[in-house]
């Protein structure tokens, strides 16, 4: 049963998701809430930490806060972002791939979540389970791609697929009871999947709630085998 967890991206729709499942659910006493805006972060954490994912610097700073009261258990990475800061959405051609928006799109979806687990792995316990998990997606999956579009969403979450597995490895020689994964939470109902819902079929619409259920079940089963791969919220493997 998990002891300490830490919800990074706790102020939105899953991250809130899962630190009420955590605290009101699962009875996990002990959960940290860190947020970009740590005012939106809902009651139930037992302490809310600032953290932007640009900022490696006060990313480090949150884990050896974190770090001083003893090792985690969990944590959850629920960032992500299809739409950025100024509007733009997903490409739909070649013809509108923008560096500049290629570059915020791999900051928020990969380049953040890497810097988190350089700094949040080696709070994972050394003498049992310790599980890191980053929301990723199942268009980032380079052999499943057959629609193609969203160049620099799906690339992105390609490259958060590579680092994780690349991170578990390296976890795997130091903390042989820990595991790296990352997370395919289905199509939820939240701002990032809004202007995208249009065509999903009856029931695969998920609430925040459903989602960060289901994903923590999945968890639950997970081994140390199963380090650096990618599961979806029903315990699926999704092949890279």
């Amino acid at each position: 049963m998990t002891v300490r967890a830490a919800i990074i991206g706790a102020s939105g729709g899953i991250g809130a998701a899962f630190l009420d499942e955590l605290v009101q659910r699962r009875g996990v006493g002990e959960c940290y809430a860190l947020a970009r805006s740590p005012q939106r972060v809902a009651a139930g954490a037992m302490r809310v930490l600032p953290l932007d994912l640009r900022d490696e610097p006060g990313i480090a700073a949150a884990a050896a806060a974190i770090a001083a009261d003893g090792p985690l258990d969990l944590v959850l990475v629920a960032t992500g972002a299809l739409t950025l800061d100024d509007g733009s959405g997903p490409e739909k051609s070649l013809r509108a791939l923008d560096p500049a928006a290629m570059a915020d799109a791999y900051a928020i979806n990969a380049i953040g979540p890497a810097l988190v687990a350089k700094h949040f792995l080696p709070l994972l316990p050394r003498d049992r389970r310790g599980v890191f998990a980053a929301l990723s997606a199942r268009v980032g999956s380079i052999s499943d791609n057959r629609l193609g579009g969203w160049h620099s969403y799906r690339a992105a979450k390609a490259a958060l697929n590579m680092l994780v597995r690349t991170a578990a490895i390296e976890l795997g020689r130091t903390h042989r009871e820990a595991l790296a994964v990352t997370l395919h939470p289905g199509t939820v109902d939240t701002g990032l999947s809004a202007p995208f819902q249009r065509g999903v079929a009856p029931g695969k619409l998920f609430s925040p709630a459903q989602s960060a259920g289901y994903l923590l079940d999945v968890l639950d089963t997970l081994t140390p085998a199963d380090s650096g791969h990618c599961f979806a919220w029903d315990g699926q493997r999704i092949a890279f």
